[in-house]
């Protein structure tokens, strides 16, 4: 699953920042519902990414350093549909195709590296 982002209209998966009093998996699945219209129940970590180099600038003045955290999902139920607030387009997408989509190289990389890793991670 992936969602077109508004602003760079970069495809990329859907996430954001934490809420106050919400769980990294509580985050997961409110993000996803939100920007793909697909609930999920979270299987496992697929990655914890936090590079000092990769510094994002926002059209709105925001910069700030990304911290990451990757899970492997199943989709429950929904059909894919962006927000149209941050998301343009939502979409089930063939890993051949990712190759043929503007992906932000660090998002690259975290696709990559998910779809090569067994869930090992166990979460509660």
């Amino acid at each position: 699953m992936l969602v077109q982002r508004i602003d760079t209209r970069n495809w990329e998966l859907p996430g954001g920042k934490v809420n106050f009093g919400e769980s990294a998996l509580d985050t997961v699945v409110r993000e996803v519902n939100e920007e793909a219209g697909i609930l999920i129940t979270v299987t496992g970590l697929a990655g914890i990414y936090t590079d000092p180099g990769h510094v994002m600038a926002y059209s709105n003045g925001e910069v700030r350093q990304q911290f990451a955290m990757c899970f492997h999902a199943t989709p429950l139920r929904g059909d894919p549909r962006p927000d149209h607030e941050e998301t343009i387009n939502a979409e089930w997408v063939e890993p051949g195709a990712l190759d043929t989509l503007p992906i932000h190289p660090s998002m690259q990389l975290r696709l990559s590296q998910a779809m090569k890793r067994p869930e090992q991670v166990h979460l509660i």
